[in-house]
């Protein structure tokens, strides 16, 4: 996710009040969405990424941020971890910035809203194109914030029930 649009998505989440809670990062990357988090007062974060050589870089990232103690690196597809999910609790927070414009992208997020990740309140953000045109709800699961910037958009979501 770009800077701007990282920056625009912060923004957008402070006005639903502190970042606090637990947090579950998708197609992680780096871990700099699920770091940000973590700066802003989440207690916990889950980095889900499939490429061996970025889970290192995830696991220096958490080093480097002194977040190492809270910050959990899976090394897996989104799809298996998902699949595979009995951790405790729930997340409060799921972030999921596939690659730009992902085929799988609608699939994964029903997969996602069908499962035990999320419970009422929690929130479901996903960075996609615009090109990428994805529903207003996901059964439960209704959009409260669409934005674009420029070649890229996020899409975040609120679990009703």
């Amino acid at each position: 996710m770009l800077d701007r649009v990282k920056e625009s998505l912060f923004s957008v989440l402070e006005g639903y009040g502190p970042i606090r809670g637990r947090v579950l990062d998708l197609y992680a990357g780096t871990g700099s969405l699920g770091i940000e988090c973590l700066s802003r007062g989440a207690t916990e974060a889950d980095f889900v990424e499939q490429s061996f050589h970025v889970c290192r870089i995830i696991c220096e990232n958490l080093i480097h941020t002194k977040f190492s103690e809270i910050g959990h690196v899976h090394c897996m597809s989104v799809m298996r971890y998902i699949h595979e999910f009995s951790g405790p609790g729930f997340y409060d927070i799921i972030i999921m910035d596939p690659p730009y414009a992902d085929p799988q992208i609608e699939q994964t997020i029903r997969t996602i809203t069908e499962s035990t990740l999320g419970i009422c309140g929690s929130l479901l953000i996903v960075g996609h194109s615009p090109r990428v045109v994805l529903q207003d709800g996901y059964g439960n699961w209704h959009r409260r914030k669409f934005r674009r910037l420029g070649d890229s958009c996020f899409s975040i979501y609120e679990r009703i029930a």
